[in-house]
């Protein structure tokens, strides 16, 4: 309260300086103002020009009068309605920006009489209002012809006033001027040192610009109003213009600023506030270039930033409206202070872009706004730091209960959702301190095989309850291990931390061994548990985090190349054949250039007539270094590189180039085609159009995939290129029959037209109690009675293909036929010659 009492004090006594000063000056006379500027005629002229050349200068008026001058620009002022005015009149020119001003006086008798000021010798020649001050000696009713002269003048549209009136050191008017900038200033200044007192430790965004638009708002009232000349009496003419043009841009800018701090968060969208931060650069960029008059285009800069102004006006008021409809509070006091100012400031404009004709009352008004606004504004920001206040206080009665949530909030940062054991963060930071207190400890990674079947059989629901039972048996394992944790650090991967000796890591390892195979239920039916494990140990295997990871990482890759459900540890060796896999895809682009990837063909023979029916294409990697490889020590790494696919292409292209070129006698060929071959909108169509540019029968390409294909996360695009395919004639074989989960269910959907059945099967014939022969017989049974063609992998013996032939197996591949052969030796007509009993191929 102190405070503001003192602020009040000031502007009390700034009012009192200013009616006081006012006092002491004699009263004007009774004669009234004339203005002369509806009649103004003007004539550019060049420097030099004599007083008759300006009298009989060709003066053009209206429309037609220039507006600008090479050199030097004349009024001719209309001096018929002089007749009033007594001696010592006054000449009221409004301020622009010139280099010299010229005034010209031609009495009847003929007397002329000029002067000419520079814009620096204008201390003395101003009035309250904004205007420049001549006294003309002879009376009004002496003047024959009066005329006015600018020498480089911005332009005459950019002048709104030229008065005459009686003679006096202190007109009505001014007196009235000046009241109106005391209050005007008082209030300003009241509101600036309030501002400037309250809240001084930290103050917001919205107090910041708050003060700057008062500080620039005060300076430009009282350089507009010429106050400032009784101060720095060198503050006027042009140099008070350009000095106004940039206080204009920058009062626009920071109004702007100001509104959009201090309107609450999340009332005006992103957009809107965006727009008026751009409406605030170009008010403070478009007032430095109007001030430029000598390097820009004084027309063009002052509309510029008169349109600025219109926009920030209009996009003001149209916020105000959306603010108030959101139900913010500070909008009000906004509101009832920028009324007043948008409809002043809407007619200065129509004044200055000439729709409305000069008035006085309209700057007053502006100026007793601007103080109204300072005003309200003020009592904006006293509500926003009352409500500033009552968060805090809101924020101290909540402090507790925050401390309180912190421990459930961290607790809940460290743990899994699905399973409540512990997350990624959880295990870094266990596995941190550990290393921290240079505990030795074992890392087991455990990975849960085949949770992408369940998800996509069974929904990921059942996945969900897979995952729970894994991490419930997980937990079950270790709750009686000190300080050994478990974490589920991914989406099917657990991480256990083992501190302790090798004897701990081992005691580990067969209990989780003891979990393996265990019974899990979903959707009303038992299914069994699988997991690969991998470990490596700190500090023998690694010392930092990263690569111990990476380690068990390996161990566990490991164990899923192995065939899955087993544990192995990390060997030293893993990271050489690791790094050996990636050297090779590192290669792979460079071979493929070079043509090092071959294809292989192995014979498909009728098994009742043993004749060559179609071979399968196999691809092999003609190393320069390591020798003739199997896709078994290449394929995993560069199927999942982008070189990979166009592998897959490469022996497509070579399968329908020895198709075309060997004619009939290779038969049918088989390819291995993959999810990203036929995962695409154009996968089916881009296959046709290969088999049409080698003029290859559709009928003569066989499409092999395996189940895994059908039911990746793309099955329905996979499905309907395989349904393209099969529908324009080519051959759709599903591979490795047997060993997937969904065979049964989908063979009935798919649009397959062979099955072929795993090599596994035909290789257990000799088993003990009838091996997987009865497995055989139901799969050639359920295709024969699908209308399927059933074709054995993997024979090596006659015993094996005449059962076969007894079970009604149509077609066979294997040693007992023939080895993978390049595709160079193979010749048209070549007989099949039986290959005896070899050892099992590696499967591409």
């Amino acid at each position: 309260m102190k405070a503001a009492k003192r602020v009040w004090d000031v502007r009390a006594w700034g009012l009192l300086w200013l009616l006081l000063l006012a006092a002491m000056t004699p009263g004007a006379a009774s004669a009234k103002a004339v203005d002369l500027y509806p009649t103004v005629c003007s004539a550019a002229l060049p420097d030099g020009t004599s007083d008759a050349g300006i009298v009989e200068a060709p003066y053009r008026c209206g429309a037609e009068a220039p507006t600008r001058g090479a050199d030097w620009l004349w009024l001719r002022l209309d001096t018929s309605r002089l007749g009033s005015l007594p001696p010592y009149w006054d000449l009221l020119i409004d301020q622009t920006r010139f280099d010299r001003l010229g005034l010209l006086v031609v009495t009847h008798d003929g007397r002329a009489t000029r002067r000419v000021l520079s814009y620096d010798e204008l201390r003395g020649h101003w009035t309250p209002g904004g205007l420049l001050k001549f006294v003309v000696g002879p009376p009004g009713r002496d003047v024959g012809k009066l005329y006015v002269g600018f020498r480089q003048i911005d332009d005459l549209s950019l002048m709104r006033k030229v008065v005459a009136r009686p003679g006096s050191r202190m007109n009505g008017a001014d007196v009235g001027w000046l009241v109106l900038t005391g209050l005007f200033a008082g209030t300003l200044l009241s509101a600036f040192l309030y501002n400037l007192v309250i809240h001084a430790g930290r103050r917001p965004a919205f107090q910041r610009w708050y003060l700057l638009w008062v500080a620039v708002a005060l300076v430009y009232g009282l350089i507009w109003t010429n106050t400032a000349a009784l101060l720095v009496p060198w503050l006027v003419g042009p140099i008070a213009v350009r000095i106004w043009f940039v206080l204009v841009g920058l009062m626009v800018a920071a109004c702007n600023m100001f509104f959009f701090s201090v309107i609450e968060d999340g009332v005006l969208s992103p957009g809107v506030i965006r727009a008026g931060r751009w409406l605030a650069i170009g008010g403070a960029v478009f007032g430095a270039l109007a001030a430029a008059d000598t390097w820009f285009p004084p027309v063009l800069t002052d509309r510029l930033l008169n349109y600025d102004i219109a926009a920030t006006s209009a996009l003001i008021a149209w916020s105000c409206v959306v603010a108030a409809r959101r139900g913010s509070r500070v909008v009000w006091f906004y509101m009832i202070g920028w009324s007043p100012v948008i409809t002043l400031f809407v007619l200065r404009l129509a004044r200055n872009l000439g729709f409305v004709r000069q008035n006085d009352a309209v700057d007053m008004a502006t100026f007793l706004a601007l103080a109204f606004e300072a005003l309200v504004l003020s009592l904006a920001i006293a509500d926003r730091f009352r409500r500033i206040r009552r968060e805090l206080d809101e924020s101290r009665q909540r402090r507790e209960i925050d401390m309180a949530e912190t421990k459930t909030l961290r607790l809940a940062a460290h743990t899994d959702f699905l399973t409540g054991l512990g997350n990624r963060a959880a295990f870094q930071q266990q596995a941190n301190a550990l290393m921290k207190a240079s505990i030795p400890f074992s890392l087991f990674l455990i990975d849960v095989d085949y949770l992408k079947d369940v998800n996509d059989r069974l929904g990921h629901a059942s996945g969900d309850m897979l995952l729970c039972h894994v991490g419930t048996a997980l937990g079950g394992v270790v709750r009686s291990m000190a300080d050994v944790r478990v974490s589920r650090i991914g989406g099917d991967e657990f991480a256990i931390l083992c501190p302790g000796s090798l004897h701990d890591e081992a005691a580990l390892a067969e209990r989780i061994a003891g979990i393996q195979g265990e019974q899990w239920h979903g959707r009303d039916r038992s299914r069994t548990m699988s997991l690969s494990i991998g470990s490596a140990r700190y500090p023998d295997d690694a010392q930092a985090l990263d690569l111990l990871y990476h380690n068990a990482d390996l161990a566990l890759y490991t164990a899923k190349r192995l065939g899955r459900a087993r544990y192995v540890r990390y060997d030293p060796l893993q990271s050489s054949l690791r790094e050996l896999q990636v050297a090779f895809a590192g290669e792979a682009e460079q071979a493929l250039d070079q043509g090092e990837f071959v294809l292989y063909l192995q014979p498909i023979v009728s098994l009742e007539t043993e004749t060559v029916c179609g071979h399968e294409a196999l691809l092999r990697w003609d190393h320069p270094v390591h020798g003739l490889m199997t896709p078994d020590r290449f394929a995993d790494v560069l199927v999942a590189e982008r070189i990979g696919l166009r592998i897959q292409d490469h022996v497509l292209e070579l399968a329908l180039i020895a198709l075309r070129d060997r004619g009939e006698a290779l038969g049918v060929v088989c390819v291995n085609f993959t999810s990203a071959q036929l995962g695409g909108p154009r996968s089916a169509r881009t296959v046709l159009e290969r088999l049409a540019h080698y003029g290859v029968a559709p009928s003569r390409l066989c499409v092999e995939v395996t189940e895994g294909v059908m039911l990746d996360r793309g099955a329905d695009s996979i499905l309907s290129s395989l349904r393209t395919l099969h529908d324009a004639g080519v051959c759709i074989a599903l591979d490795d029959f047997g060993t997937g989960y969904a065979s049964l269910v989908h063979l009935r959907d798919l649009p397959v037209d062979r099955i072929k059945i795993d090599q596994s099967f035909v290789a257990g014939f000799d088993e003990t109690d009838g091996g997987t022969f009865p497995i055989v017989s139901a799969i050639v049974g359920l295709g024969i009675g699908l209308g399927k063609v059933v074709i054995a992998e993997g024979i090596e013996s006659e015993w094996q293909a005449e059962r076969l032939r007894q079970l009604g197996c149509r077609l066979g591949q294997g040693y007992l036929y023939g080895h993978p052969v390049a595709l160079a030796p193979i010749t048209e007509g070549a007989p099949v010659v039986p290959a005896g009993n070899a050892p099992l191929a590696d499967r591409v």
